[in-house]
C-alpha cells in the first residue's frame, strides 16, 4: 500500500472569483497535487474556484474545526486565516506569501512558526520588510506564474497588430480605455474591452488571449497575455508602463508588471508611441522568457524546496509563546485595519458636495 501523501494546508481569504490571489491558489494546489502532495484549502469565502477544486479531488472548507487530521505543513495566504490555521494547529511549521503591497489582509503575521516568508515581487518584499519588521533573510522572491497548460501558445503574431484587448477588471469605457481605443482606432486596430467593470469578465480568460496580437493590462493578466504569445503593453487605470520587451521583461516581471511601474499617464500619445515600438519578434522572444521561466508547475518545485527546508529545521515554541504571538500579531492587524480604514465624511461636507453637484448641472 502507498503511504498517504504529506498534507499541505493553505489558508486563503476567497476562492470565489477570478482575482489573482484565488487563481494563483487554485493553480498552485493542482500542482502540488501533480507533484503527490494532497493540499487542502481553508478559505472564508466559498465559490466557483472551491467547486473547481473540489472536483479535482482538493478538500475545501470554510470551517477550520472540520479539518481534523493535522497537515504537515500551513502555507498561508492572508493575514487572518493563516492566524486561524496555527492556533488550531499548534505546532505545525508554517510559511506566509504576501501577494500585495497594500490590503491589510495580506500583511504578514508575526509568529515564530512562520519559518519562511514569501513576497511575489520586489514591492511586497519592501513592505513585509519596511512596514512589518520581517528580516531580509527570511523572504524569498517567487515570482507569480501561469500555468501553462491552460495557457497555450497561438500561432505567429503578424507583422502588424490587427486585434487588440484592454484586460482588465478597472476597465470601464469612460476610464483609461478610452486613449486605448482612441490610439488604436487612429492605426486601424480593432479593440475589445474585457473586465468586472465592463460587466463582462471571463473565468477563462485562456479561451480569448490567443485571439489577439496585442493586449492592455497588468499584474497577472499581463503575465498570462504574454505567456499565449501576445504583445503586452502594460498599463491600468492607475497609469502606464510600456510595451514589455525581451530587453526589461526579467526586471518587470520582478515587479509583477504591477502598480509599481505604473509612472506614466495614459493618454492617446503614450499609448500610440508604446503602439508603434510592436514587434512581433522581440514578443516571441518574451514569450519564451515567460514560457521557460514562470510555469506554474516551476513554481510548485520551488514551495516544495521550502516546504523540505520547513520540514527539516522545524522550530519548536511553547504553547505560551504561541499564543502570545498570535495575539501580538492580531494586535498589529488591528491597528493596520484601522490606518487602511476610509476617515468618515462629516454630514456637513457631504451636504455641500451635493449642493455643487446640483449646482454643477
Amino acid at each position: 500500500m502507498n503511504p498517504e501523501p504529506r498534507c499541505v494546508l493553505i489558508p486563503t481569504h476567497s476562492a470565489t472569483s477570478a482575482s489573482g490571489t484565488d487563481l494563483y491558489t487554485r493553480d498552485l494546489a493542482l500542482a502540488l497535487l501533480r507533484r503527490g502532495w494532497q493540499p487542502v484549502i481553508y478559505t472564508t469565502v466559498l465559490g466557483w474556484i472551491a467547486e473547481e477544486l473540489r472536483q479535482a479531488t482538493i478538500p475545501v472548507t470554510n470551517d477550520i474545526s472540520s479539518i481534523v487530521a493535522t497537515p504537515d505543513l500551513i502555507h498561508g495566504h492572508h493575514h487572518l486565516e493563516t492566524l486561524t490555521a496555527l492556533a488550531r494547529f499548534p505546532g505545525v511549521p508554517a510559511l506566509f506569501v504576501c501577494h500585495d503591497g497594500l490590503t491589510w489582509h495580506s500583511s504578514p503575521p508575526r509568529t515564530p512558526r512562520i519559518g519562511r516568508y514569501v513576497a511575489v515581487d520586489r514591492n511586497c518584499r519592501d513592505r513585509m520588510m519596511l512596514e512589518h519588521g520581517i528580516a531580509e533573510s527570511s523572504i524569498r522572491i517567487l515570482s507569480n506564474s501561469v500555468d501553462l497548460e491552460r495557457f497555450h501558445r497561438r500561432a505567429t503574431l503578424p507583422a502588424r497588430p490587427q486585434r487588440a484587448l484592454v484586460f482588465s477588471n478597472a476597465a470601464v469605457s469612460d476610464s483609461f480605455p478610452a486613449a486605448i481605443e482612441a490610439a488604436c482606432k487612429h492605426r486601424g486596430i480593432a479593440i475589445n474591452v474585457v473586465g468586472r467593470a465592463a460587466g463582462n469578465a471571463t473565468a477563462q480568460p485562456e479561451e480569448m488571449l490567443g485571439q489577439y496580437d496585442l493586449v492592455f493590462g497588468k499584474a497577472r493578466c499581463a503575465l498570462e497575455a504574454a505567456a499565449t504569445g501576445a504583445a503586452v503593453i502594460v498599463c491600468d487605470a492607475a497609469g502606464l508602463t510600456g510595451l514589455i520587451t525581451s530587453r526589461d521583461v526579467d526586471a518587470m516581471r520582478q515587479l509583477n508588471f504591477g502598480v509599481r511601474l505604473l509612472q506614466r499617464p495614459v493618454t492617446e500619445e503614450t499609448i500610440g508611441a508604446e503602439i508603434d515600438r510592436y514587434d512581433a519578434g522581440d514578443a516571441a522572444k518574451v514569450t519564451d522568457a515567460i514560457r521557460t521561466t514562470a510555469g506554474i508547475d516551476l513554481l510548485a518545485e520551488q514551495f516544495i524546496e521550502l516546504y523540505d527546508e520547513l520540514l527539516e529545521s522545524r522550530v519548536t515554541t511553547a504553547p505560551e509563546e504561541d499564543l502570545r504571538a498570535i495575539a501580538d500579531s492580531l494586535s498589529h492587524l488591528s491597528k493596520d485595519i484601522q490606518l487602511r480604514r476610509p476617515v468618515p465624511v462629516p454630514p456637513v461636507l457631504r451636504a455641500l458636495r451635493r449642493v455643487a453637484r446640483l449646482i454643477g448641472r
